[in-house]
């Protein structure tokens, strides 16, 4: 809920001079973390939880939902703020670090902790 609240904080907040603004693509690679990062997160809480992968489950919780939540933030940037912009190419960045995550977390992660416990 905390990573949530700073994506949402983020991404509503006025940036006039963002760090590293000079860096090509930091944007969308910032997108691709945040994103990323939160499904990460909601895997590995997820496996650490339960013991076997409910596929509807994950699709909702770690995929749909922080996709919606991507969706949701670009609107409120055109729609709710003077100072920023939705933009198609967030979103997309935003499904990259989701969907990167979600490979990870059905494939890599389940299998390395099983070899932890």
């Amino acid at each position: 809920m905390l990573l949530v609240a700073i994506i949402i904080v983020l991404s509503l907040y006025p940036l006039e001079n963002p760090p590293l603004g000079d860096v090509p693509y930091i944007d969308k690679w910032t997108h691709v973390c945040m994103y990323g990062g939160l499904c990460l997160i909601l895997w590995i809480e997820y496996l650490r939880i339960h013991q076997a992968i409910n596929p509807w489950r994950t699709f909702v919780g770690a995929i749909l939902l922080p996709l919606l939540l991507s969706g949701a933030m670009e609107l409120l940037q055109e729609y709710a703020t003077v100072n920023r912009s939705g933009d198609w190419a967030d979103m997309i960045a935003n499904s990259i670090g989701v969907i990167l995550a979600a490979l990870l977390g059905y494939l890599v992660f389940p299998r390395w902790m099983k070899q932890k416990n």
